[in-house]
């Protein structure tokens, strides 16, 4: 090649690389945009310790928070064997003992690697306030054991203790008005694309041992023992709760069989909530089990009882208004035994107890309460062979119970807790919503990640993708006109050397 050529092409690829050299600098000046790399995932575990029985829920949520509250979901439910924790009041590792099937369960759902960092609880409930004011000894005996027993296993365990009932009431609250999403308007989740805006709404929950009312009143609560207060998502909420213990559906059960025994003043007891028929045979121990219930002085522990349907639906609303005192005396307006309670607002959400009696007659769709009324005044004046046959699946403590349970609940929800006609159809019963279950465990979750500290979510700067692209084309031009000039100056100075010899 000429050294005239080879010149050419030097100061050609040398005046290209140059005009590249200040493109791909006007690209790299291009304003950057922040880009915020995907927040990790932290998981918690929570024990529902009730009752009757025990559910570990498993719960995550992304690190990053909104006004320092979780956006959680769950992710399983595990039913633990058995009855609840209380009952294992004389056999305290028994309790814990039965929560490990559903703790492996958990840990093959966690990540290993964030086990450790899984915060856990187990919250006990009516049934444990129970067990404390009956042997405070051996409640804690319980916990002792359930205690060790989660410590065993690679989570951050936070403790088990037992809630109160405002807890456990206000909770289910926080519950159900997160996922009906009534807590605050989302944007940024897609599970909140479309969000509602109504009123917070009213949580009524029925456990064994225990019932809870909490709802935001339109005027001041003026009982300070009632009035509870939250922030979530930075917004602060005034609510009125109250809790009932012993007025659960399988305590007030036993007191209305306890009230009959002792209305009887004898070894048989005629039962006009059981099925006409139906006959059964219990000890005066067994029935004055529980400190919901007091025994006679006279009673013997081992006398056998008689008990026998009588299948009388107003004899049966009788007995179950007889539970209650419905005078308010000085706490105008209240709800019943003398407890202060503004007049019922809003809509309602019912689970738990209220849910499971009322669908097993098929009483949860919306029906009016003149069907509800009617359908349960039917159930009531059924035979025991009648009952057999309409719910031939059912078990014989649900056919025994059915019309005594829904006799209560309607009992409970007009006269105790006030709601009528008109208020009726504002009580929604339901199981689950988004199918998430409807308990105080996920409100519990929720409230307890304002205690979990919250990761930033991990920013970077990044260029768009087309400039990122364009940069690179051209930085891969200018290598290639970098050997080409390189060449030439090479073969220029070896021309230039032959033509000196």
């Amino acid at each position: 090649m000429s050294p005239r050529l080879l010149r050419a092409v030097g100061w050609g690829s040398a005046a290209v690389l140059g005009l590249l050299t200040v493109a791909v600098f006007v690209l790299l000046l291009t304003p950057a945009k922040d880009a915020v790399r995907p927040s990790r995932i932290k998981y918690g575990l929570v024990f529902d310790a009730g009752s009757t029985h025990t559910s570990l829920y498993i719960y995550r949520w992304r690190a990053d928070k909104e006004n320092d509250t979780g956006i959680v979901s769950q992710v399983e439910a595990c039913s633990v064997s058995g009855p609840g924790i209380s009952s294992y009041a004389d056999d305290p590792a028994g309790a814990g003992a039965s929560l490990k099937p559903c703790l492996d369960k958990a840990m093959k759902m966690v990540p290993a690697e964030q086990q450790r960092d899984t915060p856990t609880y187990l919250g006990a409930t009516a049934g444990m306030r129970l067990l404390r004011e009956e042997n405070s000894s051996k409640a804690e005996q319980v916990l002792a054991e359930v205690s060790k027993a989660i410590g065993e296993y690679p989570v951050d365990f936070r403790g088990a203790r037992i809630l109160t009932g405002s807890e456990e009431g206000s909770f289910g609250w926080i519950t159900v008005n997160y996922l009906l999403e009534t807590l605050v308007k989302f944007s940024f989740a897609e599970r909140w694309e479309h969000p509602q805006d109504t009123e917070v709404l009213g949580a009524l929950d029925l456990g064994g041992a225990s019932t809870q009312i909490t709802f935001q009143p339109g005027v001041p609560v003026q009982d300070r023992n009632t009035s509870v207060f939250f922030r979530l998502y930075g917004t602060n909420y005034s609510l009125y709760s109250h809790s009932y213990l012993c007025y659960g559906q399988t305590q007030a059960l036993k007191m209305l069989l306890a009230a009959l025994h002792q209305a009887s003043s004898s070894a048989q007891i005629s039962h006009p909530c059981y099925p006409r028929g139906y006959q059964e045979n219990l000890t005066v121990a067994e029935l004055y089990d529980s400190p919901c219930v007091r025994a006679p002085s006279s009673a013997s522990p081992g006398l056998v009882l008689t008990v026998t349907g009588t299948g009388d639906p107003a004899a049966c609303g009788t007995a179950v208004q007889r539970l209650f005192n419905f005078s308010c005396g000085a706490q105008w307006p209240c709800g019943f035994n003398g407890v202060y309670q503004p007049p019922v607002r809003g809509q309602f959400f019912a689970f738990s107890g209220f849910y499971y009696s009322l669908h097993f007659l098929n009483l949860t769709e919306g029906q009016s309460l003149s069907l509800v009324n009617a359908t349960i005044r039917q159930i009531c004046n059924s035979t025991w062979k009648q009952v057999q046959e309409l719910f031939p699946m059912a078990s014989r403590t649900q056919l025994r119970d059915a019309c005594t349970a829904s006799s209560y609940i309607l009992t409970l929800l007009l006269q105790g807790y006030k709601f009528n006609y008109t208020t009726w159809p504002n009580i929604h019963f339901v199981q689950q919503v988004a199918n998430i279950d409807v308990g105080w465990s996920l409100g519990y979750m929720l409230n307890l990640t304002n205690m979990i500290p919250s990761e930033p979510p991990a920013a970077v700067t990044e260029l768009p993708r087309s400039i990122w692209i364009a940069a690179t084309v051209l930085l891969a031009i200018m290598l290639i006109l970098t050997f080409c000039l390189l060449t030439a100056t090479c073969c220029q100075r070896n021309s230039s050397g032959y033509e000196q010899l």
